[in-house]
């Protein structure tokens, strides 16, 4: 897998797709009877469909099609096609109310906790990004999101009361030690203590400031830009016509 590494690392693939890739082109290295090396078109399909048979689900056999098919075709130069993968069901992605927002804010145990839910609503960002964040990257009102997501940097808002408490040197969570999963927990037990049902994730965040902006009536291609979205269809999907908006829509009998 050291050929596979290697071309990861030249394409810039974030340490998250790496791992996945690396994870699932092990796994299918393990079901063949034979060398990888050796894997046709009718292989890749067995190994989607026993991860099926095992209950996968459609998104975790799609990226897993997309590992196999990167080292197969891209790496060992083969030209495998034609092989499909399930469609994932389109549901109704998750976001909070404002006042949900606020609700969860408030519940936060810490400062720091505080600051991140706020950082993270506020400005749209990513988990990987809200760790990765330095105090020379705030500026005024807006956040400079450095390597984000497919190793691009971009601008995105920020409101001139946060920014105001942001001064210092370095890193403004744990020094870099902070992780992911780190914020994923802190955020979990704000919302258990908000009495929040909803399932809440820091995407869940990223998800809702999307959602109230435009909800707001900001234009959809600056929210593709906030974001750091290379493709507008993303962005759509992204930002779903909320309960709210619909409920601001007359009727044509009306």
């Amino acid at each position: 897998m050291k050929q596979l590494h290697a071309e990861m690392m030249l394409r810039g693939l974030s340490e998250h797709t790496q791992k996945a890739y690396l994870r699932y082109n092990n796994a299918f290295a393990d079901f063949l009877d034979k060398p990888i090396q050796e894997a046709q078109r009718e292989d890749v399909k067995a190994f989607l469909a026993h991860m099926l048979a095992d209950k996968k689900s459609a998104a975790t056999v799609q990226l897993a099609r997309s590992a196999l098919l990167f080292y197969l075709n891209q790496v060992l130069e083969k030209d495998i096609t034609g092989v499909k993968s399930p469609k994932i069901a389109k549901k109704l992605p998750v976001y909070l109310t404002q006042q949900e927002v606020h609700d969860l804010i408030h519940a936060a145990s810490t400062q720091q906790t505080r600051l991140m839910i706020q950082l993270l609503y506020a400005a749209g960002l990513r988990v990987s990004e809200l760790v990765a964040l330095r105090y020379e990257d705030i500026h005024d009102n807006t956040l400079t999101v450095r390597s984000g997501k497919g190793q691009k940097d971009r601008i995105t808002i920020l409101p001139e009361f946060l920014a105001k408490q942001l001064h210092g040197e370095g890193y403004i969570f744990g020094d870099g030690t902070m992780t992911t999963r780190n914020v994923q927990q802190l955020i979990r037990e704000a919302a258990r203590k908000a009495k929040i049902r909803k399932n809440v994730t820091p995407h869940v965040l990223r998800h809702s400031f999307a959602t109230h902006l435009l909800e707001q009536g900001t234009d959809i291609r600056v929210i593709q830009e906030l974001l750091g979205h290379s493709n507008l269809q993303t962005t759509q999907i992204y930002t779903h016509v909320s309960s709210e908006t619909l409920r601001n829509v007359k009727s044509p009998l009306e």
